[in-house]
Parts: structure tokens; sequence; C-alpha cells
């Protein structure tokens, strides 16, 4: 029985990070998406609504918890786990095989740096490897099974619309490669409306809001997001996603897709991990993107692996790639060195989201500082305004332990939430240069200087907090100019 043991991996995994959950603090996408929760749509200026939609969940469930922020993505990591010992399955990998693949997935880099986090990224890996599952089994017998294809696929559309691009390159792959055959059945059609329909509310809303989707791509293309890298890391980032010791399994799975007679019905995965790969490395899309793709590569890895290992030495060096994986990941991606710590640390150079959470409550107290100094007839009239969702959402989060002014800020959905009233007379405002402020007000004064209290060199660290008064253009006007995406 294969299920007790892949069952127990997945548990183990989603006890270890829910475990360290709460370590560090809120990441900055987090406080945006915690935001976006309170303000339910079909549809969000950056993002479709499935992610928010966790996080309000999570809220009505859990309160005002970080580690209960993080159980859906910790969920979601042990079913990435499962679901990878069950691909392996259905390419005829025994108990051996099948436990492997799981657990180099369970100690993958890639894994870790999602699963502790709630992302849109952890509910997109997710979905390529429940969807990877699902079309080897429609793939080799067809069906009903693309009807469960198709939903899938618009429940994963409305967290991120990048799987449409994995189920392209992998229609593309069985017209190159077969079974062509599969293709030729009026299920096919059936899964495709289930998909559109499941995920027609978003692109409704997007149709109605000029598909701001599509500029936030280029956004992100031209190097705008704070996780953008130059596209050439894409090719040596394969061999880090999973881990370095532990790629070989993957380049594996990789060959046996593309030659082995026995998985002939499924070599259309590795064209598309071609397809992908290339196209990324045109378009500039993150080195990340490809990350789908390992669970099944690491699947369809295991049983050659296991077969090569049949010595005792080689069967220990599996168990060494193993632990090392293990250690090299829960170093860099899970938040187990004290945050006092990580300036000494290469963790933050090599995982810039560690950066990304930490300093947020001291972010807000000096703000809350600069608040209270104002003179007390301003606070009525006086408002926060964030370079970037990060700033605000932390306002709107850590308001209710301090007493904070309003949020608002012009970076993606935030601004579709409004400007501040026009009644507005003071703006304590962050993320900007002190030239763009001047622009609008006739009094810019330095107030403070946000310091995260462990020296570590993030985003907002040392980033100058500013008293703007005298405003000289309405905030309708203002509003225009200051809303960005990306």
């Amino acid at each position: 029985m294969v299920w007790p043991w892949l069952g127990g991996l997945a548990l183990l995994v989603s006890l270890v990070l829910l475990a360290t959950a709460g370590r560090y603090g809120y990441h900055r996408d987090e406080l945006y998406f915690v935001r976006a929760g309170q303000e339910p749509a079909f549809g969000y200026v950056d993002q479709p609504p499935l992610t928010p939609l966790f996080a309000r969940a999570a809220a009505e469930l859990f309160g005002e918890s970080l580690v209960g922020l993080r159980v859906f993505s910790a969920v979601a990591a042990g079913l990435i786990v499962l679901c990878t010992g069950l691909i392996a399955r259905e390419f005829g990998a025994g108990r051996t095989a099948a436990v492997l693949a799981a657990a180099c997935m369970s100690v993958s880099a890639c894994l870790a740096a999602v699963g502790h986090l709630l992302s849109t990224s952890t509910f997109d890996l997710l979905a390529w490897t429940v969807l990877s599952w699902l079309l080897v089994r429609a793939l080799r017998d067809g069906g009903p099974t693309w009807l469960l294809v198709g939903v899938v696929a618009g429940i994963a559309l409305q967290n991120k619309v990048l799987v449409a691009i994995f189920l392209l390159a992998v229609f593309v792959g069985v017209l190159a490669t077969g079974p062509r055959s599969a293709l030729r059945t009026a299920w096919i059609p059936v899964s495709m409306l289930a998909a559109v329909a499941v995920w027609s509310p978003y692109l409704i809303w997007q149709a109605g809001h000029g598909w701001p989707q599509l500029e936030l791509s280029t956004a992100i293309a031209a190097g705008s997001s704070g996780t953008s890298e130059s596209r050439w890391l894409i090719l040596p980032f394969q061999l880090v996603m999973v881990s370095i010791w532990l790629a070989p399994v993957w380049i594996a799975g990789l060959w046996r897709l593309t030659y082995d007679p026995t998985v002939r019905t499924y070599r259309a995965f590795a064209v598309a991990y071609a397809l992908l790969a290339i196209l990324f490395l045109v378009t500039g899309g993150k080195p990340y993107y490809l990350a789908g793709m390992f669970p099944i590569l690491l699947a369809a890895g295991a049983a050659p692996v296991v077969r090569w290992a049949h010595t005792r030495l080689r069967a220990g060096l599996v168990g060494v790639a193993l632990a090392l994986s293990a250690v090299t990941s829960a170093f860099l991606f899970l938040p187990l060195v004290p945050a006092e710590d990580l300036r000494e640390t290469p963790v933050v150079a090599l995982n810039y989201d560690a950066g990304e959470t930490v300093g947020w409550p001291e972010f807000a107290a000096t703000v809350a500082d600069v608040y209270a100094a104002l003179p007390a007839f301003e606070h009525p009239d006086t408002v926060f305004l964030g370079g970037n969702y990060g700033e605000a959402g932390a306002i709107d989060l850590y308001s209710s332990h301090v007493v904070l002014p309003p949020a608002y800020s012009g970076h993606n959905s935030y601004a579709s939430w409004g400007p501040p009233p026009e009644s507005t007379r003071t703006v304590i405002a962050v993320g900007f240069d002190e030239s763009v402020l001047r622009r609008w007000f006739g009094s810019v004064t330095p107030a403070a200087r946000v310091d995260n209290d462990v020296d570590l060199d993030n985003d907002e660290q040392g980033e100058t907090i500013w008293v703007c008064r005298d405003r000289t253009s309405s905030w309708d006007e203002m509003w225009l100019r200051l809303q960005t995406i990306g």
C-alpha cells in the first residue's frame, strides 16, 4: 500500500510549514491579499479573485492570524506532494519510486518557497500538478476525465492565467508527438466549455476594465516586479528549482518522457517543458514560472533512479541528496534563521521574499508615531499614501493595533479602491521621491525614516516618511498620475 506513505509525507510537509508559518511576519503580497479580500470582486487589476478569496476565508475562520492565513497554502503544499506520488504511480512506479518522487518534491526549493506563504504561486503550482495528473489519465483513458480537466482548469484560471499557457503547451505537445487520437473525442469541447464557463466571470471583469492583466504582464516582462530577474536566469534556475542535489532525478524524468517507449503516451509533457522554457526565455518570464513542470518530471524520473540505486552505496547517495536538499531548502526558504541574524547570511540575497516578511510592524509603528506627532486638529483630515500596495496594506492591517490614518495607494488594485477625499489636508507619504511629492504639494517635510530594527536591507529599510501639506492639484487629477501596474 502506497497511500499511507504518500499521505504521511504530505501531512508531514503541511505540518512543518504550519509550524514555521509565524516565525517572521506578513509578506508584502499577503498584506495586499488581506485587503483585497475585504473588497470582493470577480477580478482585480493584477490577478483573478481566488487568492484574495482564500485570504478572506482565512480571516473569517481564524481572525487576524498569520498562521491561519497560511493554512490553505500548507494544505496545498501537502496536496502537491501527494499528487506527485500519484503521477509516479500512473507512470508505473512501484511504492519505492512513488515515495521517492513525493519525497523529492517535499524537499524541493520551489515547494518551500511558495508553501509557507499565501501566494498565487502556491495554488498555481498545485493547479499544474493536479492538471498533470488528470491529463496523464485523460491521455491514457479518455472519457469523463477530460471534463475534470476542464473544471480544474477553470478553477485554476481563477487564480493565475499562467496555467492556460501550460495547457496550450501540452496540447501542442500532443499534436506533435501524440497520441493525437486522444484529442478526437467529444469530451474535449465539453472540457473547454467547462473551463471557459468557470473562468468567464473573470474574463467579463477584465473586458469591462480594459484588460489590465495585459498591462501587468508587459510590466513584469520589463522587470517591474520585485522578483523579476534577467531572463537568462531561467536556464540556471532549472538546476536549483528542486535542488542542485536532486537535479538528476527530474533530468532523468525529462529523458524518460522523451525517449522511453513505455511512457510514449506522455511525451507531450517533455515537449511542453521545452516549449515553455523557450517561451519564457523569449518573453522575459520569471525564472520560477516553470516550477509547475517539476512534479511530473520528478514523477517520471523516480523509477529510473530507483533502478539505478540498486546498491547500498547508490541508495545512500540518493538519501544524502534528499537530506542535503531538505537542509538547503529549509535554510533558504523557511523562516528558520532568526530575523536579527538574516543580514549575516546569504538568505535574503538568494531569497528576496524573506526580506519582504520582516519589518512591517515597525513600519506601521513609525507611521503611527509620525501621525501622533501631528497637531490634533489635523488628524481627521490626514491620510497615508503608500508607493506600493505592501506599504498601504501594512497600514490597513495594523490599524487595529495602533492609531493610524486611512491608507491609500495608486499601486495595482489599491488605485481602483479610490483616492482620498477632497477634504484631505495632510498626507503622510512613503515610497516617493521628494521631487515627485513637490509636484503635488507646496510643503514636503521629512518626518522619520523606516527602520526594521534588525538592520536588514529590504525594500522599505531607510525610506523617508514625508509629511505633505498644501496640495496643489485635485485628488482626481493626482490619482491619474499615481496609478501604476506592476
